[in-house]
């Protein structure tokens, strides 16, 4: 069975949202985002998990600038609650920690922790490479943030679950595959995804998203981000509830064209059952 392709090194938390979405497919770990986007590409892999945005530091930017271009469909989402674990050789103890390794961003959601240990934190590429080279390093010193799964794929101990700051941190990813899975328009709970970008002239995005108010289609994810160096050309990344052809988000993309220069749908899916807890 063809895996699921993700950036990062196994026990990343990218590696553990495969895991869970896909419990019967084995995980492909790539180095950057464009060799997991280029393993479904080349049929490598039959699906990219990338991460779009988390609850605690917002969007992913890589992939805003990276998945409109990529020739993926999006066709499903899936949320990952980011639950820190405080991982140590076998032997160590939390009274040993002396120094703290991980990611910058996970770093910065552990902070409590470190400051409770009066333990010096020490930036590294990635959660999962952390938890790597403690396991490497042998030092009752040393610990690395990152997930369970890195733990037990490393052969290291669990000193502390459950350590980040914010009990709601989460990720959310995109599910992308070479060629799009549209659901039927009668399907309930769908996602559409698309990009697009206003003309140059005054009120344009305000008349451009006017029509979604006035049909009644719900906009749940409103990115915008500059391309090719122009500040006048700013596209967007929208997420609304529906199906392209539903009328009332049909009419609702008839008004955006009217004021867009161009309108890209990236997938429609289900929305995933996170979203109704």
């Amino acid at each position: 069975m063809q895996p699921v392709s993700f950036q990062g090194t196994q026990g990343a938390y990218s590696d553990l949202a495969c895991r869970t979405a896909f419990p019967d497919r084995p995980t492909l770990p790539c180095a950057t985002f464009e060799e997991a986007i280029g393993a479904v590409h080349d049929g490598t892999a039959a699906f990219a998990m990338l991460p779009c945005e988390n609850s605690l530091v917002g969007r992913v930017p890589d992939i805003h600038a990276l998945l409109p271009g990529s020739g993926l469909s999006i066709v499903g989402e899936h949320f990952q609650r980011i639950e820190h674990c405080l991982l140590g050789v076998p032997g160590a103890a939390i009274a040993d920690v002396e120094r703290v390794h991980s990611h910058a961003v996970a770093l910065g959601q552990v902070r409590g922790v470190i400051r409770e240990l009066g333990a010096q934190p020490v930036i590294q590429a990635d959660t999962a490479g952390a938890a790597q080279m403690i396991a490497q390093w042998r030092r009752p010193a040393d610990a690395a943030i990152a997930s369970a799964l890195a733990a037990e794929i490393y052969g290291l101990t669990v000193l502390r679950a459950n350590v980040e700051d914010a009990a709601h941190n989460t990720t959310r990813f995109y599910i992308a595959a070479a060629a799009p899975a549209v659901p039927p328009p009668e399907t309930p709970g769908l996602i559409t995804t698309f990009i697009f970008a206003v003309r140059n002239v005054p009120a344009a995005l305000y008349k451009a998203l006017g029509g979604f108010a006035t049909n009644g289609v719900n906009i749940t994810k409103l990115e915008s981000y500059m391309v090719g160096g122009a500040f006048t050309a700013t596209e967007f990344m929208c997420d609304v509830e529906g199906h392209p052809e539903q009328t009332a988000l049909r009419r609702a993309l008839e008004e955006l064209a009217f004021f867009s220069r161009e309108i890209r749908i990236l997938g429609v899916y289900k929305r995933a059952s996170f979203r109704d807890k």
